[in-house]
């Protein structure tokens, strides 16, 4: 998944459709199957069709597979991102502050630094600090997922992704319970809390279901805040690809587009309030594309999964742990520590 690598299918419908059928049929029964699997362990769907995936892997490494998974974990990956824009509207982002956004944006920064500075101390690759930073600084799986796309292939990259996957998703429902009582004990205004959460929990469910728990105040502001998050993933992915490109000779670095539909579907969906006649179509439009966007991150990560083998994950130990653990105490004392000055000093 080079960011060099063209956005289209591989020649043939005939020759994606087995596998783009298998990764599909795995979304859905992940999908029907999540209700009753959440009682005993309460996983988000996209976890669970990974797990699942990483278990059948042996019956989708098939050459008969192998160019219809290629196509979920590149296309199909990058239009369910690009739409996640339709999630964002600029008017509540400004609404944050200039102090807020200066401090979630240099908390994301450095998580992003640390994930490349400690996957290189620890003898890892730079682009599993890559992986591990940007998901941990911006949004989780979806983060990881984009920032996979823009990354050269090397060895391992599918089961780092897959690594990262599981332990943002495990370190969010963790945070999910651990930091509303770190919010009481430093103190935190109920907005202030709600920017703490937003600001360093990885994935958007756990985030909502934090601040929510707590009140309505602190949930509206930790979704808003999340949502910032989000907005920057455009900027990032640019940089990780920038960053990481290793074009052929003089060859010009090619852009993610995906990324910059993803802006254009940002401003559209702050712009369409202001055109009140339009609203009637763009809302049921907007609900689709959001259907879209959640089943085409599904269907993507369960071909990740399938692509996945348990033995690669096996051989990744404690430096990734670490470096994952790491990122995320980064951003939690960036953003802690940012928060609890601007209250002493009277600007939040």
């Amino acid at each position: 998944m080079a960011g060099a690598e063209p956005l289209g299918a591989p020649k043939g419908f005939e020759a994606v459709l087995p596998g783009l059928a298998l990764a599909g049929a795995l979304a859905l029964g992940t999908y029907l199957l999540a209700p009753f699997i959440a009682p005993v362990a309460p996983l988000p769907a996209l976890v669970i069709a990974l797990i699942v995936g990483i278990w059948l892997h042996p019956l989708a490494a098939r050459p008969l597979f192998a160019p219809g998974l290629r196509f979920c974990v590149s296309t199909i990956l990058r239009i369910a991102v690009a739409l996640l824009g339709l999630r964002v509207a600029l008017g509540d982002i400004a609404a944050l502050g200039l102090t807020t956004a200066i401090i979630v944006m240099l908390a994301m920064a450095a998580t992003i630094v640390c994930g490349l500075w400690l996957a290189q101390a620890l003898g890892l690759s730079r682009s599993f600090g890559a992986l591990a930073g940007v998901a941990t600084g911006v949004c989780g799986a979806s983060a990881a997922l984009a920032t996979s796309s823009v990354l050269p292939t090397y060895p391992g990259k599918d089961a780092d992704t897959v690594f990262v996957i599981v332990a943002v998703n495990l370190l969010s429902t963790i945070a999910m319970v651990a930091y509303p009582p770190l919010a009481q004990v430093l103190g935190l205004s109920e907005t202030a809390t709600g920017t703490l959460l937003g600001g360093t929990i990885h994935d958007v469910a756990q985030v909502v279901g934090s601040g929510y728990a707590v009140s309505e105040t602190v949930g509206a502001s930790a979704v808003i805040v999340k949502l910032f998050r989000v907005l920057l993933l455009l900027p990032v992915i640019l940089i990780i690809g920038r960053l990481f490109a290793q074009p052929a000779n003089d060859a010009k670095v090619p852009l993610p587009i995906f990324a910059f539909v993803f802006l254009a579907l940002c401003l559209l969906n702050s712009a369409m309030p202001l055109v009140p006649g339009l609203m009637p179509i763009y809302t049921p439009a907007k609900a689709i594309a959001g259907t879209l966007s959640s089943w085409g991150l599904l269907i993507a990560i369960a071909a990740l999964g399938l692509n996945t083998s348990i033995t690669s994950i096996t051989k990744l130990g404690i430096r990734h742990i670490a470096t994952v653990t790491g990122t995320t105490l980064v951003i939690l004392a960036f953003v802690a520590t940012g928060l609890a000055l601007s209250s002493q000093l009277g600007i939040l």
